[in-house]
Parts: structure tokens; C-alpha cells; sequence
């Protein structure tokens, strides 16, 4: 991302409702003449003009309108940020809001730290020296008078405060992403971020059909899928570092600044190598299963919990033979190589199938269906490019309901 001023990002909200330069100077207390230089500087990074004169002053381009929108959209959350930080109106960074006092540089730093755990790993992770990344986090520090960071054996363990205030940052910065590339699509440059994250239930057809999609109408978008545990998922979206999540929905919700939105069930099936001696047995029943080896997700998860769930509404033993396994390549290789049996989704196995690979025992699992959705930020906006995949993903998925 460009290396965009917030003063300016603030500058150029305050030209947009003043309607003219001179008149914006007085309302931040600068020079007409630093003002402009503001304005060049931002113009320079969008590649085109944000205002035109009139013979009232100035009016915002189209672009201009996008990038200040965004700009506004990047400012209001620092300033949410003080706010929960500070929620009874103590003194804190006082009487300005946090977009007149903080510095980009600062915030990308105090970040590092909150994710690293340490001063050094941070200078290393932002290639910067570790007394520049130390000095940023004292400068905010004094700025909020508020003690962000406390020194542990293992490093510096940041506060709740600090973590609101890296989240609410993180969010800035892809509100400014955001417009950037907003005045990037006007030019013609679809090249905006696709970043989403996949859950297990989405990753065999749905996510990759999605993307294949869309890159045949933008080429040029940049593509970026996370894979993980839902926990870091949940992490990244909140944190702005992804704007999606495709898979199993969560209920309830976990937190309330995400939405949940619906596309299709899935049901679950066991699922055995070619040539499993139970496939030779019309219906198994529960004593049989759990006479199985399995390999499983981890606890808490979903599948695990409608794993549990079989054998107990049956009153059978919940099989202790199993592995531990989060990933359907290895899941996938372990049902090859031996009797152990899975459950999983017939979309998520449909290729291996077909390749007399691997076979699906019996009939769909009563009451296993698992809601597969979109998982996004209440608040987000995507830009263009954004909304076409948004758009390809739901049409993909109502599709499969039909």
C-alpha cells in the first residue's frame, strides 16, 4: 500500500466540506501553499486529479470522491478506536481526534509489535531497525498516556488497548487500500485484492470454480487464499487482513461485528478407500462404525462436534482409535493407504471418487447437514472487483442449493 500521510488523508476530507483550499487552511491551520503540497502528494499516489476548480473553489472528481470517501471511512475508526479505549472521555490523547496526531509509520510499527510479541521481531518483520520500532511504540504510548506493552520472559505482551488499537489500524489502513484501488478500477486497472479465507467445506470446488471465474473477467486481480484454522480466519477478517470467509458457518455468531451469509447444506458421509470390506454391507450400523479407525478434525470444531454427536444420540462408544488431522490432502492420503474411514463432504472428495480413489459408505449421516456460507465484516464495503466475486461466490452457491 501507498505510504499515504493521515494528516493529509484528514487535509483532503477537510478541502471536500470546506469547497476550497483557503478556506480548509484556516480549518487545519496550515498554509494554502503546505495544503496544496498535500493535495499533490496524494494526487502523485492516485495518478489523477481529486478536484477540479470551479469558480467557487474546488469540487471533487469522481475519484476524488472515492478516495475520500474511504479517507473518512479510515479516519472515523481511529477515532472509534479512541473512543473504546478512552469510553468515559478521560483525558487520553486528548481533545483532537487520533487522525491529527498519529503517524502511519507509527501505527505499522505499533502493529508489528502486537503481532510479534517483540520489538525486534517487528524491526525484522518491517525492515527497520529495532530502536525505531521501540521509539514508535513510547511515542504512542506518551501520545495516549497509557502503558500499551509490558515486558514478559518471552517478549512484550500487548494489552487489551493495544489490540483494539491494532485492529481499528489495520482497518484504516485497508479502508485507504480500498480507495486506492476504487481510483485504480476508475482508470481501467482491475487490480484489486482478493483476499479470502477458505474453510475445509469450500476449498475442493466452490472457492476454486469462484476464483476461476473471476479471473477470466479480471485477469489482473490479485488473489490471495488463506488457509487455516477458523480462529486465525475469524483473526484476519476482523483485523482486515482478509475480507472473507468461505465455509461452515458458526452458531451462533461469534462475535458481533462479522455477518453470516447463507448459501447451501452440506451434508457429511463416511468415507472409506475402494475396496473397504464395509462398503460390501448395504447399511452399517453404529457398532460397526465404531469398530472403525478414524481420522478427524480437531476438538471443538464443527465436524468433530457432529462426529461425537453420531455415536452418542446411538449410544455407542465414541471410537478412541483415531488421528488428528486438519488437512483433507493428508486426510485423503490416510483413507488410501488403509482401513481408517472420514467423515466429510461429497464435494469435498467428488474427484477422488470419480477416480475410484476413494468411496463414500452408505447414505448421508442423519442430521450432519453443516450451513456453508459467506462470512464478511458487518461494516465492509468492497470496492468493484470485490463485489463481482461476492457476487460469483453467492451465484455459484445458490446454484448448488437448487
Amino acid at each position: 500500500m501507498r505510504d499515504i500521510n493521515l494528516r493529509h488523508l484528514f487535509a483532503l476530507s477537510v478541502i471536500a466540506d470546506a469547497g476550497s483550499l483557503s478556506a480548509a487552511a484556516e480549518r487545519v491551520h496550515v498554509s494554502q501553499s503546505a495544503l496544496t503540497q498535500a493535495l499533490r502528494k496524494i494526487e502523485k499516489s492516485a495518478a489523477t486529479p481529486l478536484f477540479e476548480r470551479t469558480g467557487f473553489g474546488v469540487a471533487q472528481t469522481e475519484a476524488g470522491r472515492l478516495l475520500i470517501n474511504r479517507s473518512k471511512r479510515a479516519l472515523a475508526l481511529l477515532l472509534k478506536a479512541e473512543r473504546e479505549i478512552f469510553p468515559r472521555g478521560s483525558t487520553g490523547a486528548g481533545n483532537d481526534p487520533l487522525s491529527r496526531h498519529l503517524t502511519a509509520s507509527q501505527l505499522r510499527a505499533f502493529i508489528a509489535i502486537v503481532e510479534t510479541g517483540g520489538y525486534s521481531l517487528a524491526a525484522r518483520k518491517l525492515g527497520l531497525a529495532q530502536p525505531t520500532v521501540y521509539r514508535a511504540a513510547k511515542e504512542l504510548e506518551a501520545r495516549f498516556a497509557i502503558q500499551f506493552f509490558r515486558r514478559s520472559s518471552k517478549g512484550v505482551v500487548p494489552s487489551d488497548a493495544a489490540r483494539l488499537l491494532a485492529r481499528y489500524a489495520e482497518l484504516a489502513f485497508a479502508e485507504i487500500r480500498q480507495g486506492f484501488e476504487e481510483v485504480s478500477e476508475l482508470q481501467g486497472n482491475m487490480r484489486s485484492r482478493i483476499s479470502v479465507g477458505s474453510l475445509p467445506l469450500a476449498r475442493a470446488e466452490l472457492l476454486p470454480q469462484a476464483v476461476t471465474l473471476l479471473l477470466a473477467s479480471y485477469p489482473d486481480a490479485r488473489v490471495n487464499i488463506l488457509d487455516g484454522p477458523y480462529t486465525e480466519q475469524l483473526h484476519a477478517l476482523r483485523y482486515g487482513q482478509i475480507d472473507w470467509i468461505i465455509g461452515a458457518l458458526r452458531d451462533p455468531v461469534p462475535t458481533a461485528d462479522i455477518v453470516q451469509r447463507h448459501l447451501f447444506e452440506e451434508p457429511l458421509t463416511i468415507v472409506v478407500r475402494t475396496g473397504h470390506p464395509l462398503l460390501g454391507i448395504q447399511a452399517p450400523g453404529p457398532e460397526s462404525l465404531a469398530q472403525l479407525e478414524w481420522v478427524v478434525p480437531r476438538e471443538h470444531t464443527p465436524t468433530r462436534d457432529l462426529f461425537t454427536a453420531f455415536f452418542a444420540r446411538a449410544g455407542v462408544a465414541t471410537p478412541r482409535r483415531i488421528i488428528e488431522c486438519s488437512s483433507l490432502v493428508a486426510t485423503r492420503g490416510l483413507l488410501q493407504s488403509s482401513d481408517r474411514a472420514a467423515l466429510l463432504s461429497p464435494a469435498q472428495i467428488r474427484r477422488d471418487v470419480q477416480a475410484k480413489q476413494l468411496a463414500i459408505l452408505g447414505a448421508p449421516l442423519p442430521d450432519t447437514s453443516r450451513a456453508i456460507g459467506v462470512t464478511v465484516r458487518a461494516d465492509w464495503v468492497p470496492t468493484l472487483v470485490q463485489a463481482e466475486f461476492s457476487r460469483i461466490v453467492h451465484a455459484l452457491g445458490t446454484r448448488d442449493s437448487d
